[in-house]
């Protein structure tokens, strides 16, 4: 399989992903325009990502097996498909079209890389990963499952700081709804 992304290209912006996190921050705080209204559409949209997050952040050893059970069964990116529900949710919530496109130019020129990056890495940590790949779509979930049922670990939850994410929504949100206030 041919890589969409040239790997030189892939590892420059990976390594681009936090700084570009800070410009996303200061972007969001300048251009958002939120109304009560906007929050109520938006809010929604980016919880539903938390929990997707939340779910798979559960579910993920990094590096030690596998992820083929949760949301795994459906997606084998639901990280970075939460994290795109987060984007578009606090898009909608600070009603600015143009930080909805910031967001998903960033998504493509910058996650989209990283993800073939991870797969390329998984190929080779794990030699079960073509099979599972051939299964399980990459980033759109299929609506049946495939993989193991195995349960939710809260232990994982933490290992992998997932709350980490939420708190970063809550001072999103929090923002937006002092934006509204007259």
């Amino acid at each position: 399989m041919k890589p969409l992304f040239p790997k030189p290209y892939a590892d420059f912006v990976a390594r681009l992903r936090v700084p570009a996190g800070f410009l996303l921050v200061a972007a969001f705080a300048w251009f958002s325009h939120p109304e009560t209204r906007s929050l109520l559409y938006g809010f929604p949209v980016s919880v539903l990502g938390l929990a997707l997050r939340a779910w798979a952040a559960g579910h993920l050893a990094k590096n030690q097996e596998l992820a083929s059970s949760g949301p795994y069964r459906y997606t084998r990116n639901p990280l970075y498909l939460g994290t795109l529900l987060v984007a578009a949710g606090l898009a909608i919530a600070s009603r600015s079209a143009g930080l909805g496109g910031l967001f998903s130019a960033v998504f493509v020129c910058i996650y989209l890389p990283v993800i073939q990056l991870e797969q390329q890495h998984l190929r080779s940590l794990f030699p079960q990963y073509a099979a599972y790949a051939a299964r399980v779509p990459a980033l759109l979930p299929r609506w049946t499952a495939a993989g193991d049922p195995r349960a939710f670990q809260p232990s994982l939850y933490i290992k992998n700081r997932e709350y980490q994410a939420a708190a970063g929504f809550l001072a999103g949100a929090l923002f937006l709804w002092w934006k509204t206030l007259p």
